[in-house]
């Protein structure tokens, strides 16, 4: 990759509370992230239509806009800067990496990226349930890392320098493209 890391995740370009390790709690669609000792920090609503959502912190100020690409053979999302959903705010792209998985695995791609040739991030589900991992690249470099805790809990780890909220949307698509989680829609 010619961008680091912290280029690539500075581009999200807010400020949220560092967390060491966060909790997720993922119901009817909705989700809510929570520190060490319970205080939520970001959580999503909904958008203006059924296939985006917002990323919010906890004063409600918005951070990102996921939006899902309809007829996309590839589950493709775009997620942009705010409440935006103009191509100049656009972030990073994420999709599946082929169209038939056992297990999910996401490519993301971060808006400078417009051959999508290589990935910038990946998104790799694990073989216990539910739980995923997030790397730099094609490398074997670990951003974060994601274990079920209980039936709506998700214990969440994202590494230092790492953006949070880029960490949770990208969990937010993965568990909504899996299927095992919640959906944008809250089906």
């Amino acid at each position: 990759m010619e961008h680091t890391l912290l280029h690539a995740l500075h581009q999200v370009g807010h400020n949220v509370q560092h967390l060491s390790h966060g909790i997720e709690k993922v119901s009817e669609g909705n989700l809510e992230i929570s520190d060490e000792n319970g205080n939520m920090v970001m959580k999503n609503i909904s958008g203006l239509t059924r296939d985006m959502r917002i990323l919010v912190d906890a004063s409600g100020t918005p951070l990102l806009t996921l939006r899902e690409k309809s007829m996309s053979l590839h589950s493709r999302w775009q997620v942009f800067r705010g409440e935006s959903t103009e191509q100049c705010d656009l972030l990073y792209t994420v999709k599946k990496s082929s169209l038939v998985q056992v297990k999910v695995k996401l490519d993301v791609f971060m808006s400078h990226n417009k051959e999508e040739k290589r990935c910038d991030f990946r998104v790799k589900g694990g073989s216990y349930k539910r739980s995923c991992v997030v790397y730099a690249g094609e490398s074997d470099a670990i951003v974060a890392q994601v274990e079920p805790e209980g039936k709506i809990n998700y214990s969440v780890t994202p590494y230092p320098n790492v953006d949070h909220a880029f960490i949770h949307s990208l969990l937010f698509i993965f568990y909504s493209i899996d299927g095992r989680g919640y959906s944008a829609g809250g089906r």
